[in-house]
């Protein structure tokens, strides 16, 4: 499933907390945003017509709930990155991000500390 980025910022508000009606939506990520009312409602209804998120009535609102779980959706959008970019590997992008000079000294101790957990 695709989610662009403006959509995501719904997907990530409701897997903060959920379910929220529309307004509770549009209170969080309408004006950060600079999104109208009918923006935010757009957004939505196309992540219920995807199936990413669920539409629940109650009384005359709808509770709005995530169907696709945040750690699903970062695998497969990773997955993809890898996939487009660097032939599915991670070491090129690893190798990107330190020839840029975009890993702090932060980076460089967890992928270390990665590496040793995975060599164990």
């Amino acid at each position: 499933m695709k989610i662009s980025s403006a959509e995501s910022v719904i997907m990530e508000a409701l897997w903060r907390k959920n379910p929220l009606t529309s307004e509770a939506i549009i209170a969080q990520v309408g004006e950060p945003n600079g999104w109208t009312e009918g923006t935010v409602k757009q957004l939505l209804s196309r992540l219920v017509k995807k199936k990413a998120v669920g539409a629940t009535p109650e009384g005359r609102r709808y509770q709005y709930a995530p169907l696709v779980a945040r750690g699903d959706y970062v695998a497969s959008e990773s997955q993809g990155l890898l996939d487009r970019l660097f032939d599915g590997r991670l070491a090129p992008l690893v190798t990107q991000f330190s020839d840029a000079g975009k890993l702090t000294d932060e980076d460089i101790a967890e992928l270390k500390a990665l590496v040793d957990r995975i060599a164990k």
